[in-house]
């Protein structure tokens, strides 16, 4: 197979979607650090955040992918490495077609670009472990892999991953030799230091630890002054500097495996219960039942017009348990993960440990 390849004077240029988000923000900043790489081209509807502002390397395309204007931007780019974080998480109350025309479609025109540019040699592209399904016959012993379908039907950041991945596999089909290698990314839920206390906003642990201030989100902390948990709730965390390492080893290193390679990315070893994450928060849980979570879910999803984020579908990842394997990438890969599922989701290690506030710090090996 062709390894992703250098141009610029035997440097990578890389584009990067969603570089104003979690993810691709702190992508740009570390991959904008490598000697190989001479360009880091940002894309995102979003306005640049002030983390990357200052990156000499960047050149920043603010642009929705799905409105067609940031292909005739990129004309004399040639970028051979692209990595597509760009998604509409949070749904918009009322305006599902909006998200699936952003995230679908817009999803789909990037996928005809890499494939219609002959610089690029390599895509990485995220999606997630919501698209096998929470469902009430799930269990925690299974875990699933990746061969097996994406089940998801309600959940619509479930159902727009699976369906963006369907339209990736039909391109790279279409192409037959041509085009690039491509490696899928389905992480369990990212975190970190940054995404704590650098990132603050309606998340798992801000709900739970009461970072969440005023209006009606302060009604949300005085809710889980106990954790409410069903019997089958249960997390997998992996830690946003895996993230971006891993995903700097399947952009720049050798390949490995088919021409597309699909891979869950969540550590080995036992996943996060509900009276560990209570245990983090320093709360006791609330024992509730499945159709409780439905209701409330149901309550601050119409009753906030969306601004809380309980989308319909989401409640079952509340209720019933989702465990993945994420072992391939260390068989065919020999990616080793630095931080286990619990730790990821509790301590504050990290690159970017240096933004979280002193009585906050908490050292796995202190």
């Amino acid at each position: 197979m062709v390894q992703a390849k250098e141009n610029q004077g035997g440097k990578h240029s890389v584009l990067i979607t969603g570089a104003a988000g979690y993810v691709g923000s702190m992508l740009v900043q570390q991959l904008a650090k490598r000697d190989d790489v001479a360009r880091v081209i940002g894309l995102d509807k979003e306005p640049m955040p002030d983390m990357i502002k200052d990156e000499p390397k960047l050149r920043y395309i603010q642009a929705n992918l799905s409105d067609g204007t940031w292909q005739k931007q990129l004309a004399d780019e040639q970028p051979d490495i692209i990595i597509h974080t760009a998604w509409q998480i949070r749904m918009l109350y009322g305006h599902n077609d909006t998200t699936w025309k952003w995230n679908v479609d817009g999803s789909r025109a990037l996928f005809d670009y890499a494939f219609a540019t002959p610089s690029v040699k390599r895509l990485v592209h995220f999606s997630t472990v919501s698209g096998y399904g929470a469902y009430a016959t799930n269990t925690f012993e299974h875990r699933f892999k990746e061969d097996e379908p994406m089940r998801e039907t309600e959940y619509l950041y479930g159902v727009e991953k699976a369906a963006a991945e369907v339209e990736l596999a039909k391109v790279v089909a279409e192409a037959g030799e041509r085009g690039p290698q491509v490696a899928v990314v389905r992480p369990a839920a990212i975190t970190g230091p940054r995404g704590r206390y650098m990132r603050i906003r309606f998340g798992l642990q801000a709900a739970l630890s009461g970072q969440l201030k005023g209006g009606i989100y302060g009604l949300v902390s005085v809710l889980v002054s106990l954790v409410p948990a069903t019997k089958g709730w249960v997390r997998q965390f992996i830690h946003e500097d895996d993230v971006v390492d891993l995903v700097t080893m399947l952009a720049f290193d050798p390949w490995q495996g088919g021409r597309m390679e699909i891979f869950n990315i969540t550590p080995p070893g036992e996943p996060v219960y509900a009276p560990d994450m209570a245990r983090a928060v320093g709360k006791k849980t609330l024992p509730i039942q499945p159709w409780m979570a439905r209701i409330a879910y149901f309550f601050f999803w119409h009753g906030t017009r969306g601004k809380i984020p309980t989308a319909p579908g989401s409640w079952r990842f509340y209720s019933y348990p989702l465990v993945v394997d994420g072992t391939k990438l260390t068989n065919l890969w020999g990616y080793k993960y630095q931080h286990e599922s619990f730790d990821a989701f509790y301590y504050t290690n990290g690159r970017y440990e240096s933004f979280v506030p002193k009585e906050a710090l908490r050292h796995k090996d202190a």
